[in-house]
């Protein structure tokens, strides 16, 4: 793709740089404002130039080189430099701990590492011992890229067009290990051919977004599958990236460079739609943006049926909002942005209808690491809100007897790396992967997922039921962060609640309690009374046997560094379990 873009449309801007930091590789030009651009021909002489590097450091066909570092252009670079010359990229998250790296390193069976700062630089350096095949470090804010690029001059052109003529389709371009929610990360073991099927069937059927014009923001870790498939699929249409490691600087970015669509996950789109109503209650305008959400949802739902939204009532309330809210809301997003694409989690079906009823069309898809990684997705001209979408070209979906989600195709990855047993276990007899979602199939193709086979849970009384629906009416309420259900092998469900951060001070300023923490009040009669009314209304969404019967409110939010969220902020349910042990067994004390 890099050396095809080159040649045909060599002049096309592939990346902005946003204030690119010469030590880490240098920008051929700056814009007056800032940004760097990186033409889709400069973007192949980078590539080749860092290639080269590799080569003179000795990195051979097949060597496993880890790469450890934020969503930034370095990344990009990195892992196109390896794979022309047959090398493995093997991502690691730059919020790893040690015994993560140390572990993705050594199972990989790495031979170099590219890090990002020196803090990672020390962590690898903490676990070397334990690396034996290690032979180089690589850190990309000491000026090693550029050492490397040096170094490669010795490297004749010729070399590096030989050992990329000589990489196929059947050779490994990636090892990513899973983050998981559960258990130590295994290594799934991606193809050249599984990425290229999975990019050209999803680039087709979101053609409407990826092109040449279009652009987009990407904040989100490009170590999850999910942030790369995007990458690729930019490179693969020319169409215009800007990196953007810092989640706190996404709004800015946003706003300076105004994408033509968003890559995000469920609980992002839930945070910007919390915080869009926050704004509107410390305006004193709660009522008009309720107003607002009522006529958004139901202007979409309308949508969906023939004669569309009704002339009388809805469409002029539409046009209403449109100036008074929806246009404020989708400035937040650059102002150019009307679609987004979403992975990672089941995206609540209201919050989807609200997105598109104010003028944002939300696409979700559904897939795995293990499945390169996209399955199905919803498109512009075929989308069912409340679903994940219908399979790309060349893949199946089936769903299995006990409601597994099982899917065959071209993408579905070879197996784990250096784990034959857990190979074997995640396929069926006659060659399915087990996804371990739950789900089901309507009539015209559609996938919902309806929750994880390993989250299921059996309460003492026989009742089997999916966590993730109920926890998502609860997590409704604004006041609401996070949820996570407890009762398997229990006498009845209870839930763990998490208040949210920004909406904690006002909340507790009208209800006139003093300036404290959520820990401090989490035992107070009007913060309990507040989350039993949220849990209430989802209740009366369930059976009696589903219901939440007790809860307990924690003293803090789930992160990603205690460990409790993965990158893509899906809950960590173990690793939640065993901080909260204690106030789970209370839950159920006297019982």
């Amino acid at each position: 793709m890099v050396w095809d873009n080159a040649r045909t449309d060599p002049d096309e801007v592939q990346f902005l740089r946003p204030d690119p930091i010469p030590r880490s590789w240098p920008a051929s030009r700056t814009l007056r404002d800032g940004p760097s651009p990186v033409t889709c021909g400069q973007f192949r002489d980078d590539v080749l130039t860092l290639a080269r590097g590799f080569v003179a450091a000795g990195v051979g066909r097949g060597d496993r080189i880890g790469l450890m570092s934020s969503t930034r252009y370095e990344w990009t670079l990195i892992d196109y430099a390896l794979w022309s010359i047959g090398a493995i990229t093997v991502p690691v998250y730059d919020n790893s701990s040690v015994e993560q790296t140390q572990w993705i390193l050594a199972d990989s069976g790495a031979v170099g590492c590219v890090v990002e700062t020196a803090e990672h630089e020390a962590m690898v350096h903490d676990v070397r011992q334990d690396l034996p095949g290690l032979r180089q470090v690589w850190r990309i804010d000491g000026g090693d890229l550029i050492a490397l690029a040096g170094q490669g001059r010795t490297v004749d052109d010729a070399e590096v067009e030989g050992r990329r003529r000589a990489v196929n389709g059947g050779d490994v371009a990636s090892i990513v290990y899973t983050s998981g929610t559960t258990g130590r990360p295994k290594g799934c073991v991606l193809t050249h051919r599984g990425i290229h099927c999975d990019v050209l069937a999803a680039t087709e059927a979101l053609k409407e977004l990826l092109h040449p014009g279009a652009s987009t923001v990407l904040f989100l870790p490009l170590a999850h599958a999910f942030a790369r498939l995007i990458q690729v699929g930019m490179v693969y249409r020319r169409a215009t990236m800007v990196h953007c490691p810092d989640l706190a600087a996404v709004p800015a970015q946003l706003r300076r460079y105004r994408p033509t669509f968003l890559l995000t996950v469920p609980r992002m789109l839930e945070k910007a739609h919390d915080k869009a109503r926050r704004r509107a209650d410390d305006g004193h305008r709660g009522r008009l943006f309720g107003l607002a959400e009522r006529v958004a949802v139901r202007y979409s739902r309308a949508l969906d049926r023939r004669r569309g939204p009704g002339l009388l009532l809805l469409r002029p309330a539409h046009a209403v909002f449109e100036v008074l809210v929806y246009r404020k809301l989708r400035g937040a997003f650059g102002g150019r942005c009307r679609m987004a694409i979403v992975g990672g989690a089941p995206l609540g079906e209201r919050l989807g209808h609200f997105f598109r009823g104010a003028g944002l069309t939300v696409l979700e898809g559904y897939g795995l690491t293990e499945t390169s990684p996209a399955l199905t997705t919803n498109t512009p001209s075929a989308m069912r809100i409340g679903t994940a979408g219908r399979p790309l070209a060349g893949v199946q979906i089936r769903v299995a007897d006990d409601g597994e989600v099982l899917a065959r195709g071209p993408v579905v990855f070879q197996g784990y790396w250096n784990n034959p047993e857990a190979t074997r276990e995640t396929f069926t007899g006659d060659g399915w992967l087990r996804t371990g979602d739950l789900g089901s199939v309507d009539t015209d193709g559609y996938l919902r997922i309806t929750g994880r086979k390993k989250e299921i849970m059996v309460t003492a009384a026989g009742q089997t039921l999916a966590p993730a629906q109920i926890e998502e009416r609860i997590r409704e309420h604004p006041l609401v962060s996070q949820v996570m259900l407890v009762g398997d092998r229990r006498p009845y469900v209870a839930a763990l609640v998490t208040i949210d951060e920004q909406a904690w001070p006002r909340w507790r300023a009208a209800h006139e309690l003093p300036a404290v923490s959520v820990g401090q009040l989490r035992r107070s009669p009007e913060l309990r009374g507040e989350i039993q009314a949220a849990i209430e209304r989802a209740n009366a969404t369930v059976s009696h046997a589903e219901q939440v019967k007790t809860f307990d409110i924690l003293p803090r939010d789930f992160t990603e560094d205690t460990g409790e969220l993965t990158p893509t902020l899906k809950i960590k349910r173990e690793a939640v379990q065993a901080h909260y042990g204690a106030d789970i067994d209370a839950l159920y004390r006297g019982h």
